[in-house]
């Protein structure tokens, strides 16, 4: 393990839940698992109609890290994580979405590299399953480091293999559930200057479902013009970058396919 202060290095794991009684257990257990123990683990159900609060529910009664929030109405992913964000007592947040999992050195690893980069936002590479939790073949690989201008290109950011300071939420609020609204905040916190370091290991499991944003493309496509509309590139621009995410995306998935 590597040497920390606790005050300054507890970290703070955002997961919004909604209706993932079939997944949400796996999520909780991979955090669990982690070799970095500083942590502790903020829950918000977002108003589920099945069994999702009782499994948090029996997992938190062997683990006091675990906090559960409940959400008086269902409120969307974006405030969700704003509220989780705002519960939040580390220094830094690292966000895990109920459906994905984290392999065991993910949190150890990225703090290493935080400590030996002076890095304030990181993020990994990912290989992935399907619903039924198959694996696929191919891992998506991510470069060691990128600014604003390089992440325009392609969002090689995903939201469950981030760990970022807390302090660049003060000013940077999750917005817009109709667009990616986490590529949005990765967009906003590199427009001031700061680099974003890539763990090129695939620390994340990331799942591939049908009844995701990422499952259908064309809404994807979409959401994806959106967040360069909202960080203020003009329309020409953002139908110019959104070509070179289609290319990107092309590429990504023709490396993975389900192994047989």
């Amino acid at each position: 393990m590597i040497s920390v202060n606790k005050k300054e290095s507890l970290i703070s794991i955002i997961m919004p839940a909604y209706n993932c009684e079939k997944y949400i257990k796996e999520a909780i257990i991979s955090v669990t698992k982690q070799t970095y123990q500083i942590w502790e683990l903020i829950v918000i159900d977002d108003g589920s109609s099945d069994n999702t609060v009782r499994i948090v529910e029996e997992l938190l009664n062997h683990d006091e890290r675990i906090r559960l929030y409940i959400n008086e109405k269902n409120q969307g992913v974006s405030a969700t994580r704003n509220r989780g964000i705002l519960l939040a007592n580390g220094e830094w947040v690292a966000f895990l979405d109920s459906d994905d999992m984290w392999q065991k050195t993910k949190l150890e690893n990225q703090m290493i590299n935080a400590q030996k980069l002076s890095a304030e936002f990181l993020f990994t590479g990912s290989s992935y399953i399907n619903d039924d939790g198959d694996n696929y073949q191919g891992i998506f690989e991510v470069p060691e480091k990128v600014d604003y201008w390089k992440l325009r290109t392609q969002n090689v950011i995903s939201c469950s293999s981030v760990l970022i300071k807390k302090k660049f939420f003060e000013n940077i609020k999750m917005e817009k559930d109709d667009m990616h609204e986490d590529y949005a905040v990765w967009l906003r916190v590199l427009k001031t200057g700061v680099f974003a370091y890539g763990i090129n290991e695939p620390l994340l499991i990331y799942r591939i479902s049908r009844n995701s944003k990422s499952g259908n493309k064309i809404k994807t496509i979409k959401m994806t013009y959106k967040v360069f509309r909202f960080v203020g590139i003009n329309q020409v621009g953002s139908v110019y970058f959104m070509v070179r995410h289609i290319i990107g995306s092309l590429k990504k998935y023709r490396k993975i396919k389900i192994k047989s």
